[in-house]
């Protein structure tokens, strides 16, 4: 569902279709905010500067119909978190490069194993190997 739609058809001149897109072109170069005079008011676009681009020119049945559309998200975009410092590494790494011995008993920690999900009654496995068995008798 789309929170507005806006769709204004009509007939204009060359040099109106002209004009409105050196308006919306001088809008987009200076960046910011897009204003559209819509007849009994202003639309006000905020637009960031990343936007999809997408030119589509149909031709048939006597007529030439060119679109240009832009797109962009509304959702604001999340910041990515900091990376570590370079060179940054686990104290337990360090030491094993560095050739120091491990204490008696000692064990290199390995990653968490994932956990398991699901029933664990899936039968996936043996019906595939149940099913080569009975293609692969005479």
């Amino acid at each position: 569902m789309k929170d507005l739609t806006f769709e204004q058809k009509r007939s204009v001149s060359r040099a109106e279709a002209a004009e409105q897109l050196m308006q919306l072109a001088t809008a987009l170069r200076d960046g910011g905010e897009v204003e559209w005079n819509i007849g009994h008011g202003t639309l006000s676009l905020r637009v960031p500067d990343e936007l999809h681009s997408e030119i589509e020119v149909e031709i048939g049945d006597g007529r030439i119909e060119l679109e240009i559309e832009l797109e962009w998200s509304t959702a604001r975009l999340r910041p990515t978190p900091p990376k570590p410092p370079a060179g940054a590494e686990d104290k337990e790494e360090k030491e094993e490069r560095e050739g120091k011995p491990r204490k008696a008993g000692q064990r290199k920690s390995a990653p968490a194993k994932p956990k398991r999900t699901g029933t664990g009654t899936s039968t996936g496995t043996r019906r595939a190997a149940s099913a080569k068995r009975s293609a692969a008798a005479p």
